[in-house]
């Protein structure tokens, strides 16, 4: 939300968060980004009355078949379902073990779903490597352990605006605010 909030402040939206409104979370039962991203716009939306955007974003390991993907928080949960990402990145270096490919994907969903059903799906990716042990304290989530291609510095490690303007969520928000403002001054909808 906090990611979401700065990406979109500087277009004067204001937005409020499904918890904030005390919407119902929808189980996430689809199998791909777009899939889920989609399932949570369409119920807050229809749940609200309200234009509603939703993320779903996770981390790719090649070496590990694409995961932990979607299933990225999932991997942080513990018995109790508190998440640890600590424990996400341990069990990410722990699967990898000696393979020599270390490269990964962050990924994001955007999904802007309209009351009356409809919705369009931004994607976006950044391409890079993991990376042991993790390093910096900024950012959350696999940032500490993922270094962009071209950068020798850890999302964990570099200053958030930095991240805003090269994220797999930044490259799905040019998408969603180039569709948006293409054809006006603003979102008329959002």
């Amino acid at each position: 939300m906090r990611e979401i909030r700065a990406l979109l402040a500087p277009y004067g939206l204001i937005t409020v968060s499904a918890g904030e409104l005390d919407l119902p979370e929808p189980e996430e039962t689809e199998d791909s980004y777009a899939g889920n991203a989609r399932l949570k716009a369409v119920a807050a939306a229809t749940a609200s009355g309200h234009a509603a955007l939703s993320d779903d974003s996770g981390i790719d390991v090649i070496a590990l078949g694409g995961q932990p993907g979607i299933y990225a928080a999932r991997w942080a949960e513990d018995e109790q379902g508190n998440r640890d990402f600590m424990r996400a990145m341990e069990r990410v270096h722990r699967e990898l073990g000696d393979s020599e490919d270390r490269s990964a994907r962050f990924v994001c969903a955007l999904c802007l779903a309209l009351p009356d059903g409809s919705s369009t799906v931004y994607e976006g990716t950044c391409e890079g490597d993991i990376v042991w042990p993790p390093r910096g304290d900024k950012g959350f989530g696999y940032d500490p352990i993922f270094v962009l291609n071209g950068d020798t510095q850890t999302f964990g490690e570099i200053d958030q605006d930095e991240k805003h303007a090269k994220s797999h969520r930044a490259a799905a928000f040019t998408k969603f605010l180039a569709d948006q403002f293409a054809t006006s001054d603003g979102p008329d909808h959002c």
